[in-house]
């Protein structure tokens, strides 16, 4: 009987275990993945300073020392670019580096690592049985986008899903030393990035929205809109992997019970940007807390709502802003607007970044600078119009 077993050791489920272990040292936890780590995934790359923060909550501090921070970020819809100095640097690492750290930093912290592919998860009165081998007072699924114990626990799938391709080439002179994104102009949203990992190449990609009155993209297309958007990025390209991202929506759904969600598992993607490494590490800590504080108490069947209060409490507000927010830039006009107020103002800039990379809102500020930039987004609009 572990106290807690944990389905996917991503930045999620290592976090989790982190979490766990660092409220109580002597839980018995068990790490479980399919895959064997170092192990690639399809990600744009991004860690934002957030993440690290959360991480040295529970003990684990320069992680990414070695790497490169980036503090430069540029936005480019059509003829407007904004680049500016974030307040804080991000880093961009590959997920084989980054989640293979995380793993290490959850066996060193205590917990138990094994190989296994998960493909039954089942209630008892006082535990839950996995593959009916492994039992556990409190299990937590962290098995991603795709996952297994969401399923078996029947609850929705996400409302709305991206699908982006991923890529890594030589980095181009013009983006060395920041991370890019140039909007698209076809479907909304959807963008196209090229983030400097700082060793020569840079992680490239493409993602747009799913939408039921389309067909899925093809693997074609996304390359051909991601060369669009980025002439010449593609060249020297190699590892292109694509997958999909369940993006957040206006609340999060968390399970009661001995069984919790954390990170893409529980559908949490933001849905302005596809950041979903924040999320993961965030309610992968407070996961492991609320299994611990459940069973410290003797009942593991309230980790669920524990875990459920303490998500809403972290990010509830935040979701509810970034899907007001996600349904504005899918009009060509809001999007144009937010860029050109970015460029007049860092305000405006410092809190689109909170807003897309951690857990920030819609504040007044940058609500006055999309209302005062939209009269001249309109006049240029028409005027390309009347153009073409």
């Amino acid at each position: 009987m572990w106290d807690l077993a944990i389905v996917g050791a991503g930045p999620a489920g290592s976090a989790t275990a982190l979490g766990a272990l660092d409220a109580n040292p002597g839980l018995s936890v068990l790490l479980l993945d399919r895959a064997e780590f170092p192990r690639d995934k399809a990600c744009g790359d991004g860690i934002a300073p957030h993440a690290l923060d959360v991480l040295a909550e529970v003990g684990v501090t320069g992680l990414l020392d070695d790497w490169a921070p980036v503090r430069q970020l540029r936005l480019r819809r059509g003829n407007h670019t904004v680049e500016r100095t974030m307040r804080r640097p991000a880093f961009v690492v590959p997920r084989m580096v980054f989640d293979a750290r995380l793993v290490q930093a959850a066996s060193a912290a205590g917990a138990q690592v094994a190989r296994r592919r998960v493909r039954d998860v089942g209630q008892e009165d006082r535990a839950v049985l996995l593959d009916g081998q492994v039992r556990a007072r409190v299990v937590v699924g962290a098995d991603g986008a795709h996952s297994l114990v969401r399923r078996q626990l029947r609850m929705p799938r996400a409302q709305h899903t991206a699908i982006a391709i991923r890529g890594y080439a030589p980095v181009a002179a013009s983006h060395r030393g920041q991370q890019s994104m140039v909007f698209g102009q076809h479907h909304q949203p959807s963008y196209a990035w090229s983030f400097d990992r700082g060793d020569g190449l840079a992680n490239l990609g493409y993602g747009e929205l799913l939408r039921r009155e389309r067909p899925p993209p093809s693997r074609g297309w996304l390359l051909d809109q991601l060369a669009s958007l980025l002439p010449g990025s593609t060249e020297g390209g190699e590892l292109w992997r694509a997958h999909h991202l369940p993006l957040s929506s206006w609340s999060c759904r968390q399970p009661a019970g001995r069984v919790l969600l954390a990170g893409d598992a529980a559908n949490l993607i933001n849905p302005m940007t596809g950041e979903g490494i924040y999320y993961a590490v965030a309610t992968g800590v407070l996961a492991g807390r609320a299994a611990s504080d459940a069973l410290a108490a003797d009942d593991g069947a309230s980790a669920g709502v524990r875990h459920r209060r303490s998500v809403r409490s972290l990010l509830g507000r935040h979701l509810r802003h970034t899907t007001v927010a996600s349904r504005l830039v899918a009009r060509p006009l809001v999007l144009d607007a937010g860029v050109r107020a970015a460029a007049r103002d860092q305000r405006v800039f410092d809190d689109l970044v909170e807003l897309g990379l951690g857990r920030g809102r819609i504040t007044p500020t940058l609500l006055g600078g999309l209302v005062a930039e939209t009269p001249g987004a309109l006049a240029e609009g028409r005027s390309d119009r009347r153009v073409t």
